[in-house]
């Protein structure tokens, strides 16, 4: 019998009591896309009409977290996308496409903290959020509050939300790295040591041809490599790219040495 994870019906052997007893301060932790400055969240789709994920599931745990007398409904979110010139914030004024609508809005987290958005006003809402977003993009969006009069016209985001950047986070983080803490699968992996390798380097790879003008430097430098490192050689082999035949998966061995060297993985 198919059960939905939610209070109501769809299964007889077990009551709404049952449940509510069962979900006893329940805390229902899901991730999502992007959150807009009222509360509103996006996870299973774009304004295009792109389908990204499913609805269910999702909503029946926040509906729930709001329906259970001490449930609370954690929406995790990652607050930039991209890199350099091509970042963008993942909080934003609004959008047309909504999966958990404003009324249900509670816990969100991004890197930078915490809101806590249940039972608080717009213009708390507001607040909470730009303090978690990344300070690129908190002057924007908090001028764009304004000129909608959703926010006082001389509010100003307090010094201590004013340093929202990766680097302050991972200077933050680094001290503790060297202790050996936050690696990058703590519960374990099935990847082997080389395609961890190799993950990495290509996701440094991407970042860098997103952006026009790396992405002619990195081709430019990929392609005066003449020889290959004895050390990329199990990387290379792995990617089938150890013997490369035709003139595509030449350059496309370049590039990954070229990753590779950048990442200091060779």
């Amino acid at each position: 019998m198919l059960n939905v994870n939610q209070l109501y019906g769809n299964n007889p052997y077990y009551s709404e009591e049952l449940k509510v007893l069962q979900r006893r301060e329940g805390r229902f932790v899901n991730a999502c896309l992007m959150v807009m400055l009222s509360g509103a969240v996006v996870s299973d789709g774009l304004e295009s009409g792109q389908v990204v994920s499913g609805v269910g599931g999702q909503y029946n745990f926040v509906s729930q977290a709001h329906a259970l007398p001490d449930g609370r409904s954690i929406l995790m979110c990652k607050g930039v996308r991209g890199s350099g010139k091509s970042a963008a914030s993942n909080i934003v004024f609004n959008y047309g496409h909504t999966t958990i609508p404003r009324h249900l809005r509670d816990f969100v987290i991004t890197e930078y903290g915490i809101a806590d958005l249940r039972g608080k006003t717009d213009r708390e809402n507001i607040i909470q959020l730009l303090n978690i977003t990344d300070s690129r993009f908190q002057e924007d969006l908090l001028e764009k509050a304004k000129k909608v009069r959703k926010i006082h016209a001389d509010y100003v985001i307090p010094d201590l939300f004013k340093n929202n950047y990766p680097q302050r986070l991972e200077e933050a983080i680094s001290p503790f790295k060297k202790k050996g803490y936050f690696e990058p699968f703590p519960f374990g992996t099935d990847f082997t040591p080389e395609e961890l390798v190799i993950g990495k380097s290509l996701k440094w790879l991407k970042a860098q041809m997103t952006e026009s003008l790396s992405k002619v430097s990195s081709l430019g430098k990929a392609m005066t490599i003449r020889t290959v490192p004895a050390a990329a050689a199990p990387y290379l082999k792995r990617l089938q790219l150890d013997s490369p035949r035709s003139a595509k998966e030449k350059m496309m061995q370049k590039l990954v040495v070229y990753a590779l060297i950048s990442t200091g993985s060779v």
